[in-house]
């Protein structure tokens, strides 16, 4: 287990500095955020100064190395546009997104392991064909117009709940937190239901196939043969030996969402790292782009480890190698 760990550490290591140097080589290729910090009438000389003042008159070798030896001292750089410590920028906004992030990823589980197990259930029923056509559906549907429809439908035309914006926010532990308030959490009933749409689809197609395979196993009808209630046999016998490939999804997709709501951020003007990433793109800030990329690696990298140890608790014939 130890051996185990440390070399985990070891790939996540080589993984980050591999992206750390990708990143870096290619948000450089971008343009130049000089011509965006100098006003317009500025001249050669102001220009040049303040490339120097940035670090940016330096060969690319040397500006990575000078971003690499901070950044193992904690510190990312200092925004080109806010002026401020990245590494803080993005802090003050992370709450926010990972608030986003878990009631999206909640909404997903509650409602797509039930109806993916009564799918894989009973699969020639009439309710599991609508089960599996609304999956096809969520699928295949742009975030971007579900969240622009929901906003026309419960925001604009019903006046039910508000199109933008966070909410109330109270602080619990340091964080700030919006959906328990009661405004809060109407702020993040859209939001969440855009984001969770498309996980909802993937797993309540990835639990049907993984109960459908089960269902014909020995075990469940031993179980059933000893009179087991169908409702246990189908979520503590069945659901427990399919969750394998729904855990491994589940912990990609919350790494991919904590990293990529960019856009359903920008429709709701959810104030989270995915607008600050997109604001940052447009201004060609590097230093928060830079950070907020190694930051997502950093989470995928750690969800996948979670993943793997799960693996084991779920089904402890699992090995750890």
């Amino acid at each position: 287990m130890v051996q185990y760990i440390f070399r985990r550490i070891g790939q996540m290591l080589i993984v980050l500095f591999a992206v750390s140097i990708i990143v870096f080589c290619v948000t450089n290729l971008t343009g130049d955020p000089v011509l965006l910090l100098c006003p317009p009438n500025a001249t050669e000389e102001q220009i040049e100064m303040t490339r120097e003042q940035f670090g940016l008159n330096l060969p690319i070798w040397q500006q990575y190395g000078r971003f690499l030896w901070n950044a193992l001292h904690g510190n990312m750089g200092t925004s080109f546009v806010f002026n401020r410590p990245v590494f803080r920028l993005i802090l003050e906004r992370m709450p926010a997104t990972l608030e986003l992030t878990v009631i999206a990823m909640c909404f997903a589980g509650i409602i797509a392991i039930p109806m993916g197990v009564f799918a894989g259930a009973k699969p020639k029923s009439i309710l599991s064909k609508c089960i599996m056509s609304f999956s096809l559906v969520g699928i295949s549907m742009p975030s971007f117009w579900l969240g622009i429809m929901l906003i026309l439908i419960f925001a604009v035309t019903l006046g039910m709940l508000p199109s933008s914006g966070r909410g109330d926010v109270v602080e619990i532990l340091g964080l700030r937190i919006s959906f328990v308030t009661e405004y809060g959490f109407e702020h993040i009933i859209m939001p969440a239901l855009t984001l969770s749409m498309g996980q909802i689809a993937m797993l309540i197609r990835l639990t049907r196939a993984g109960v459908m395979e089960v269902m014909h196993q020995d075990y469940i009808k031993f179980a059933r043969a000893k009179g087991v209630p169908e409702h246990r046999v189908l979520f503590h016998h069945a659901l427990k030996n399919a969750l394998i490939p729904v855990v491994t999804v589940f912990g990609l997709e919350f790494g991919e969402l904590i990293a990529f709501a960019t856009i359903t951020e920008t429709i709701f003007a959810w104030p989270g790292m995915g607008k600050l990433l997109i604001d940052s793109i447009n201004m060609s800030d590097r230093p928060v782009i830079v950070a907020y990329l190694l930051m997502a690696a950093f989470m995928f990298v750690i969800l996948n480890f979670i993943v793997d140890i799960l693996y084991h608790v779920i089904d402890p014939r699992i090995e750890m190698r």
